[in-house]
């Protein structure tokens, strides 16, 4: 593993050291949260440290709170089906999405309108939320909106706060869900949505965690309904003992995403523009959204599919991606890639490059030779 060049962090991320301590102290830390004795007061106090750690570290303003599920997918499903299901409070039975949100949103969707909801898609081509359209929409009346803040295959940075804003003069009722897992200490969350998803192990911390903040009029109102009854933990939402390891490593890993902050935020630019250098000098076009975020980059290569480059990378120890790693096995022509504007020819030749404040000039220097060379080669083999 130590000579692999790893540019799939989209995908997920290495551990970060403070990530790693909080969950090696955490693991001394085995009562059960909810018990009244004194080890598990100890096990409710690091929960509630944690929690609040989480809430701070994202910026969020005073009345946010943190529901902790098993991985953004979770709290996906959590946001969209209780939403849903929860339906006192809402005018209509309309659901607004885009049309290239991640398969935990859209899957979603698509079973709640076999429950008879009906699903709209906001068009994103280029990497941009049509204004028009949603605008023509939310005046219809809708019971909830969710929109992701970043596209997780072309790194197209929605601009989700104005559309909310929009969303909650014409349609108060209807509640606001972000699906932020890629944007997450990286970009500005939307402090106008009633509720953001968020994942621990997009930002260095451990797989299996995951959180969606919540209003407080979500909480008030109780406009969620729970997925997975039991013992009502998570202010009821959630049941089941609280994973308190993989809970303290995501909020370490997220307090030190926001220490490092800006230098971060330098870096990943300079990578960026390193990495879109070294591919168009390759021969791969680079598929540029609107507004983007700076550690995601889209590549289209020249007739060779993407499958097939990401072999030859991968026989060079380089590890990127042909889009979402949750759909990797899925053979379909990729929703996002073809929201975007892509004919399905060129999204069959598309790979991603994730980035991290990790990764060094010299890999982004040895993954453009070797791309150029697997294009010089894959070209040649064709003809």
């Amino acid at each position: 593993m130590e000579d692999l060049i790893y540019l799939d962090n989209s995908a997920t991320t290495p551990l970060c050291p403070e990530a790693v301590g909080a969950m090696t102290d955490a693991f001394g830390v085995y009562a059960n949260p909810s018990s009244l004795h004194p080890a598990g007061t100890e096990a409710a106090a690091l929960l509630d440290r944690s929690r609040k750690a989480l809430i701070r570290a994202a910026g969020l303003p005073g009345g946010f709170s943190a529901v902790f599920t098993g991985s953004g997918s979770a709290a996906n499903n959590l946001a969209l089906t209780g939403a849903g299901r929860s339906g006192k409070h809402f005018p209509s039975r309309r659901m607004i999405i885009t049309d290239s949100e991640h398969p935990s949103v859209e899957n979603t969707a698509v079973a709640l309108g076999k429950e008879g909801f009906e699903i709209v898609r906001i068009p994103t081509a280029g990497g941009r939320l049509d204004a028009d359209v949603f605008s023509a929409e939310i005046a219809k009346g809708a019971a909830v909106v969710s929109l992701m803040l970043v596209n997780n295959e072309t790194g197209a940075y929605y601009g989700v706060e104005e559309a909310f804003a929009l969303a909650r003069r014409v349609c108060p009722g209807a509640l606001l869900h972000c699906d932020a897992v890629q944007g997450f200490m990286r970009v500005p969350l939307p402090e106008n949505a009633d509720m953001i998803t968020v994942s621990a192990h997009k930002i260095h911390g451990p797989k299996g965690v995951g959180a969606l903040f919540l209003s407080r009029d979500v909480i008030k109102k109780k406009s969620l309904s729970p997925l997975i009854y039991g013992g009502g933990q998570e202010t009821g939402l959630v049941s089941g003992t609280e994973n308190i390891p993989g809970i303290a490593g995501f909020a370490a890993a997220a307090t030190a995403a926001a220490s490092r902050g800006e230098s971060d935020s330098e870096r990943l630019a300079e990578l960026y523009r390193l990495a879109v250098g070294a591919a168009e000098k390759a021969g791969a076009r680079v598929n540029l959204p609107a507004r983007r975020v700076d550690h995601i980059v889209s590549l289209t290569l020249p007739g060779i599919k993407s499958q097939t480059m990401l072999n030859f990378l991968s026989a060079g120890g380089i590890c990127v991606s042909s889009g979402s790693a949750c759909s990797s096995h899925d053979r379909r022509i990729s929703r996002s890639l073809k929201a975007f504007g892509l004919s399905d020819a060129d999204a069959d030749c598309t790979i991603r490059v994730s980035l991290s404040a990790e990764n060094t000039p010299e890999e982004i220097e040895a993954f453009g030779a070797r791309l150029a060379d697997g294009i010089s080669r894959l070209v040649r083999a064709k003809k």
